[in-house]
């Protein structure tokens, strides 16, 4: 394969600078960054030609385009349908990455009036975040900026293997302490732990103890945005048997009620949900350490006059909610 740094995509190979490789991007024709996503997302050139809105020949051309500037395939025929090349699967997350901060350099704007905008804020994160942090702050924002959008997405497992790359492509997440270090960060809030069992549960009375915990099966959350909690349980000398897990936090009360599980969830998601399901809320019987929800996001961000707006009605009403 050749070197994509010695190659124009204006044309042929260059020379490699004394000093390394070097990629000229006063040359670098910015469309094929558009055309190389769409073209690895849709898998296909009529696809990609429909969702980018040019012709089917001009996307065949930014295809080989492509192809020569990477010296690889990218999409190959596989049958009736077209698969991504190993260096394909692999250029996938740094694009969306790259077209997202992109997207970013060339609507950022000098200052920025929340009452007049009609920005877009995208925020990763749990179903736990979005209901118990992100419905009040998108009525602060509905107060403060009519015309902002506020998009939540899933936070995937990708954010603990690289977390810089897809906060570079989104405004910020959503996610407690313990997760992810080494960026930029405000606080929110803090929640407890607590443990549910079944309203009717045979075997557990008015609290836990270790040992119930030791023996009982478990319903958990199964990303590993739980893994403070799981951690915790370990350095007790507890190893949950886990009979059920679910992406989502919400619906942990649904998989205890009648049965005889356990598991831990946040108060102020049992809080929020108003515990319609048959449990009961019960201390945990360790010293669990709180969460302490935090707002991160890419060093990129930090002059955006928007981003800072948006950043410090996060923390208002994160401290909002720790007053309340």
């Amino acid at each position: 394969m050749r070197d994509i740094n010695h190659i124009d995509l204006q044309g042929g190979p260059r020379a490699a600078d004394a000093e390394g490789p070097v990629l000229n991007l006063a040359r670098l024709d910015m469309n094929l960054v558009v055309a190389l996503r769409a073209l690895l997302e849709e898998r296909g050139v009529t696809r990609a030609a429909g969702r980018v809105g040019v012709s089917q020949p001009a996307m065949s051309a930014s295809l080989s385009r492509l192809r020569r500037h990477f010296g690889d395939e990218l999409l190959v025929r596989s049958g009736n349908a077209y698969g991504l090349t190993p260096l394909g699967a692999a250029l996938l997350a740094p694009v969306a990455a790259a077209c997202g901060m992109l997207e970013r350099v060339f609507t950022a704007q000098p200052s920025f009036d929340p009452a007049a905008a009609t920005r877009e804020f995208t925020l990763l994160g749990t179903d736990y975040s979005v209901t118990v942090f992100g419905t009040a702050l998108s009525r602060a924002l509905h107060r403060l900026a009519p015309g902002v959008r506020l998009t939540f997405r899933q936070a995937t497992t990708a954010i603990g293997d690289d977390p810089a790359a897809v906060l570079s492509s989104v405004d910020g997440l959503v996610l407690p302490h313990g997760i992810i270090d080494g960026l930029p960060c405000t606080e929110l809030f803090r929640d407890r732990w607590v443990c549910l069992v079944a309203e009717e549960h045979p075997e557990i009375g008015d609290e836990l103890s270790i040992e119930d915990l030791a023996r009982l099966p478990w319903a958990v959350y199964q990303r590993p945005y739980d893994a403070p909690a799981a951690r915790q349980l370990s350095m007790i000398g507890v190893s949950p048997r886990v009979e059920i897990s679910t992406p989502f936090f919400s619906s942990l009360p649904q998989l205890i009620e009648g049965t005889d599980r356990v598991c831990l969830i946040q108060q102020r998601l049992v809080d929020k949900l108003g515990c319609t399901a048959a449990v009961r809320v019960l201390p945990a019987p360790f010293d669990a350490v709180p969460v302490q929800e935090a707002l991160w996001w890419h060093p990129a961000h930090e002059r955006d006059p928007g981003h800072a707006w948006l950043r410090e009605c996060a923390a208002a009403t994160g401290r909002a909610m720790a007053a309340g």
